[in-house]
């Protein structure tokens, strides 16, 4: 009976192509204006429909964008908060915290409240936080010029790096490698011989501002890297080959340049530092979408973009 449930359910689910003409029809569909600070981070869960946000205002919010509703809100004066992740569980989340570097990363249940480890290494703000989609490591980079590779069940550290900068980490989808970059430059460990130094080391045609964010496609073939002059730079994660490069105007210090894949792989999405969304095609460089007043990292507000139908926009 559980198999036929489940194939029915199979079933019922609708595969949409994004294309550009989608991607030019969206609206929004609902603003949350209850923040009293800068969206500093935000993580959708892999599995589920849940969203998590970390803000200026030391909160955490979960929310559910199948629903569009805030489902819990849960604060964080004491420590802060920065940067936040999901876990494999979507009720769990690592974060880094603003005060007490030594214990910058926590793991929280969003369930009860409640801390379930503190993982103590760093020494300065932790500006990088990726979680392995495949099992429970997860890698940090911070200010303080070191990379350290974690195991959600230890408090200490696993492994130790050390940078020439500020450092952006990622790891691929099977998470068989993950990549640092800095100083102009993405570095590629296997993530089982990471002592051993990276295999390959890929250029970014000569951008050496401070990178902010490093993350490959889905399918794994590109990678993209954002940097603090306002660059995101597209690369074949193979060859290491800068395809293209595409320019928004920077964020202010305090503030990462974000921007990401779409789930094929066929589009990049960015904000912007003058408060907008773009997109461009990977397949020729081309400008598909611009969305006026960002979302997330530049706003005191959270919207929920959904494929526009022509119905009415809801404030909440």
């Amino acid at each position: 009976m559980g198999g036929v449930q489940a194939e029915r359910e199979d079933k019922d689910k609708v595969s949409l192509e994004l294309t550009e003409e989608i991607l030019q029809s969206m609206e929004v569909g609902m603003t949350f204006r209850d923040y009293s600070g800068r969206i500093s981070s935000m993580d959708f869960h892999r599995a589920s429909s849940y969203l998590v946000t970390a803000s200026d205002d030391e909160s955490i919010r979960l929310y559910d964008v199948a629903s569009a509703t805030c489902l819990k809100t849960i604060n964080s004066k004491k420590y802060g908060v920065d940067l936040v992740s999901f876990t494999s569980h979507p009720m769990t989340v690592i974060y880094s915290s603003k005060n007490g570097w030594d214990e910058s990363l926590r793991l929280l249940s969003l369930h009860d409240n409640k801390y379930l480890r503190y993982f103590k290494g760093h020494h300065d703000r932790v500006v990088s936080l990726s979680l392995c989609p495949r099992n429970e490591c997860f890698i940090s980079g911070s200010l303080d010029r070191t990379v350290l590779l974690w195991d959600q069940r230890a408090e200490k550290c696993q492994g130790l790096l050390r940078v020439q900068g500020r450092p952006a980490t990622a790891y691929d989808d099977p998470g068989l490698v993950f990549a640092i970059a800095f100083g102009g430059c993405v570095r590629m460990f296997d993530a089982r011989k990471y002592e051993k130094g990276p295999f390959e080391i890929f250029s970014v045609g000569g951008d050496v501002s401070d990178a902010n964010v490093v993350k490959f496609s889905n399918d794994g073939r590109l990678m993209l890297l954002t940097t603090t002059d306002g660059h995101i730079h597209v690369l074949d994660s193979f060859r290491g080959t800068l395809l293209y490069t595409f320019n928004v105007k920077p964020t202010s210090s305090k503030s990462t340049l974000e921007a990401s894949f779409s789930p094929e792989g066929m589009f990049v999405i960015s904000g912007s530092g003058d408060g907008s969304v773009y997109a461009w095609s990977v397949r020729g460089g081309k400008e598909v979408f611009l969305g006026v007043d960002s979302v997330g990292y530049f706003n005191c507000i959270i919207r929920i973009i959904i494929h526009g139908d022509g119905g009415s926009n809801s404030d909440v």
